[in-house]
Parts: structure tokens; sequence; C-alpha cells
């Protein structure tokens, strides 16, 4: 084991029965996927291989068909007559993706959607979590492009699996080397034991921007990407939960893939809310990550204001605030997170609204702090709850969403 590995403690078996697809890349740590295979097996779960036309430059499919006793998917077609494999029933068959090991082109490829190969085509088709162990020399791994390319993968939700140390990274700083077979199958069981710690559970997630017509084509809006939201959707799912995910209008790449969200689109601060005023009374959660206009124009013209010259006053008129209206309706038993992005007096404004708002716990980010807020891939919170605050270091927004996860279930259970 490689020193300094953490794992959870795991009680009985969480791999028994799951079903796992093993992408191969060509790489020479391939051999390496033998003993992948057989601990997987040997724990119980289904093995099926999918391998790249360079992977099988250094082992073979008849190596690997014999561990899993399952013939070896490498080409679109098997045969000459028609018959191809489904890289779509792959992604609805499996309960997770393991790429091990990972080259730098390979991740390249994910990272931009490059299917030309049956690996790809079945990662961007898969519904289940995605692990990656990345296995390169270590100009490669640490080059600008590959860290990026791995921070890409990070903020689509997927699981890097830091190369040298064995953590599921959430700081890309480990050597290029794959980690060992061991501790790539023990991040499996970890990520599975928590799988199910929020089985049965209803969350509310909101998250993106409002935007509130001035007239057909112009709006008050703001610059949140909505990446926070998803990513925490994401964690909850992964945990088990039914996330229901209300978005306002964000890029068209933010896509969800978990059968576990289901996804409702507003666009209005006003359509938000009735959509949350809707959904929360059956939820055991909400978190509000959302960035929802405050305000709104009193009155929207039918057609597009034109330049005249003169000033342009716009009369606003508030709208209806989420949070203090689901905070009013919160039943025992339920838990509001809120959200405070700040400028100045940040946590003397957070206490505020925690106690205003009803909310159980808030989460406190400042646009003083360098690669935190909208639009980055990173956040750096502090939680905040009447008993006192928490504060973490700057991390990518996928493992951000663990640490707030994490919070909610420690409040749920009090």
């Amino acid at each position: 084991m490689v020193e300094g590995w953490l794992f959870l403690c795991i009680e009985g078996n969480m791999l028994q029965g799951k079903k796992i697809v093993l992408g191969i890349t060509g790489s020479i740590a391939a051999y390496k996927s033998c003993l992948i295979i057989r601990q997987l097996i040997k724990k119980g779960a289904e093995v099926q291989v999918v391998i790249t036309p360079a992977g099988k430059e250094f082992i073979t499919p008849i190596t690997l068909s014999a561990l899993t006793s399952k013939p070896v998917i490498s080409e679109f077609f098997s045969q000459r007559d028609g018959t191809w494999h489904s890289h779509v029933d792959l992604g609805l068959w499996a309960d997770a993706m393991l790429i091990a090991p990972a080259t730098a082109s390979t991740i390249g490829k994910m990272a931009h959607g490059v299917a030309d190969n049956m690996l790809i085509t079945t990662y961007l088709s898969m519904k289940a979590p995605v692990f990656i162990a990345p296995a390169m020399d270590l100009d490669m791994y640490a080059h600008p492009s590959t860290q990026q390319n791995l921070q890409t993968l990070q903020s689509y939700g997927n699981h890097i699996i830091e190369p040298g140390t064995g953590f599921l990274a959430s700081k890309l700083e480990g050597k290029g080397r794959m980690e060992e077979p061991e501790n790539i199958v023990a991040c499996l069981e970890s990520f599975f034991s928590q799988h199910e710690s929020m089985k049965g559970k209803k969350v509310l997630i909101t998250a993106g921007p409002t935007y509130e017509k001035i007239d057909p084509v112009r709006f008050i809006g703001n610059y949140s990407s909505g990446k926070m939201g998803f990513a925490l959707a994401n964690e909850c799912a992964n945990r088990g939960a039914e996330v229901e995910l209300v978005c306002g209008p964000v890029s068209t790449s933010m896509q969800v893939k978990h059968p576990l969200i289901h996804r409702v689109d507003v666009e209005s601060a006003k359509e938000m809310y009735e959509a949350c005023m809707s959904l929360y009374p059956s939820m055991d959660s909400a978190i509000l990550c959302a960035a929802v206009a405050d305000y709104a124009p009193e009155t929207v013209a039918e057609q597009k204001v034109k330049r005249t010259g003169d000033d342009l006053v716009i009369r606003l008129k508030p709208n209806p605030d989420i949070a203090a209206s689901l905070g009013q309706i919160k039943r025992d038993g339920q838990t509001l997170v809120g959200f405070a992005l700040e400028t100045n007096d940040e946590e003397t404004n957070a206490q505020a609204k925690l106690k205003k708002k009803n909310f159980d716990f808030i989460v406190l980010n400042s646009l003083k702090d360098e690669g935190a807020g909208f639009r980055t891939d990173t956040n750096k919170i502090t939680i905040l709850t009447a008993d006192g605050k928490q504060e973490y270091p700057l991390k990518m927004k996928a493992e951000v969403a663990k640490d707030i996860v994490d919070a909610l279930e420690r409040m749920s259970v009090k």
C-alpha cells in the first residue's frame, strides 16, 4: 500500500454484484489491469473490458478475456456482417467505469469529446460514475495541457485517482505513474460505501442564474455558471439521493447524466420560486445554490426598447424571496442550506442571512478570494452554523460539493 493511503472503514463487500466497465489504454501500466480485474472479481464484481487499439499492443485481449470470462471489446464492429458493440448499452449496464491506465492522449480525448474509439464513445455514453487513473511520465502529467484536461474532467463530475498517492484527487499534485491496483480498487469500495449513505432521501437543489426580462431581447442577470449547483446534484445522486435540480439558464454544455437527477429548467426568479415551493414539501433537504435576482423590471416591454439618446429609467420590483419562503414552511426533520456570496463584511452578512432565512447552515464564499465565485472550476468556502464555522481551502467544485454534502449528512442525523 502507498504510504499515506486513506480510505473509509468499509463494512461488508461494497463491490459485490457491481458491474464495472474497465477501460484500458496504451500504457506500459496496462499489465496492472490484470491485477485490478482479479481483485474486482474476487470481491464479487462483474467486469467488462473495453480496450483501445494501442492498449492491445501492451496486453492481449485473450489474457483479459480469460480473467473476466467475457469477450473483450475493442472495435465498434465485432464481425464483418454488421454486428456491432453498443456503447449506449454499456453505459446503461455499468455501475461504474474505471479507466486504468489512462494515458495523456485518452484523457485529452475524454475532456474534448474526441470519440474516435470504442472506449471514448463508451465514456461519453456512461450514465454511471467514472474513475480515471492517469498513467504517464511525470513531465507529461505536470504539463499544463494535461492538468487542464484533468481539471475539465473533474468539473464534469469524474473522479481522478491521484497517481502516486492513492487519494481521490482534490488537487492534482501526484506523480505520473498509475496508482497501485489495490489502492484503485479501494477507491471504488470507498465510493460505493458512500453511495448508499443518502439512499431514499430526496434533495432539492437550485443552480445557475435567473434572467429577468426587460424586453424580448434584454434581461437583468448575473455571472453564475451553475457549476457549483451541478456538482452538488452529482454528489447527492452519487450517494443515492433522488435529486430535483431546479436550474436557471446555463450553458448548453451543462448536462445532467445521472439517472437519479431530475432537471427542471426555469428562467426567472418567479419561475424558480414556483418550482421550489411546489417541490420542497416532499423533500428531505434543499440546497439553495442558485444566484437569484432580488429584483425584476416592474414592466416588460412587448417590443425591443429603442435607443433614443435620453436616459432610460427601469423601475424594479422585488422578486419573491425563495429562501425565506422555504424557511417559513420548513417542517421538523427537513434541512435547509443556503449560500452567501459576499464582497464585504462576509461573516457578519452571512450570519444575519443564516438566522433570517431559517437555514440550518450557510455556505459562504467571497469574491475577494482568488479562484472562488462565478465562472470558475474551483471554490473556497466557509460553512457557518449557529454554533460556529469551518473553513475549507481552495478546491475543485466537485470536491467542495463533497464537503457541503458531508455537512448536510451530519446535520441531518442530529
